[in-house]
């Protein structure tokens, strides 16, 4: 069967390590997963919800599983590639295809899938409300922002108050309220585009 275009440009991006992510995706074929691509990247799903992922870069290539920190990783192989940041997801690194043992990669991944089927996961801890005072401010000033603020989804009022309080400059906290003025007037989050 003929890849869809979206997969042939997947591969196509990533040239140096074509055969090392062909022989990821045969290992991955023998399984019940799914390949779809989102974010640029082959991800592979079970029931629509992802389960593990297969992409490069500059030094390896690399199988991320979404759910990785339930996973028992007896080989001690899986790494949080952004410590403090990433709460579930685990990266297995490889720097060349000798490096990958088709047993072990599929023991790994039929964990993957059974605890997805089982429903085992990590329970994320709610964010705190972060809540910009100068935001605020500009809500008090404007009934209509301010209204079209409060019909906005939570998550989208949290992207807001978080996008603007990670600046460290005020100037620069209030340079991005006047950004997403318009898009909160038309009900657009700072993260729609990749949804």
């Amino acid at each position: 069967m003929e890849p869809s275009k979206a997969k042939k440009k997947v591969w196509d991006k990533n040239n140096d390590w074509v055969e090392e992510l062909h022989l990821l995706k045969a290992i991955i074929a023998k399984t019940k997963l799914i390949e779809t691509i989102k974010w640029g990247a082959a991800v592979y799903v079970l029931d629509g919800k992802n389960v593990l992922g297969i992409g490069v870069f500059k030094t390896y290539f690399t199988v991320w599983f979404f759910n990785g920190v339930s996973l028992e990783d007896k080989q001690n192989v899986l790494l949080n590639a952004q410590e403090g940041v990433t709460k579930s997801l685990r990266q297995w690194r490889f720097s060349h295809k000798d490096d990958v043992d088709e047993n072990n990669m599929l023991a790994y991944i039929h964990e993957a899938i059974a605890n997805e089927k089982s429903g085992k996961a990590i329970k994320t801890a709610k964010k705190e409300a972060v809540v910009s005072a100068l935001l605020q401010q500009e809500l008090d000033c404007n009934p209509s922002l301010a209204k079209a603020f409060r019909q906005l989804p939570s998550s989208k009022q949290r992207e807001f108050q978080e996008y603007i309080e990670d600046a460290k400059r005020e100037q620069t906290k209030l340079s991005r309220i006047d950004k997403i003025k318009p898009m909160i007037m038309q009900n657009i989050g700072l993260n729609d585009k990749y949804k």
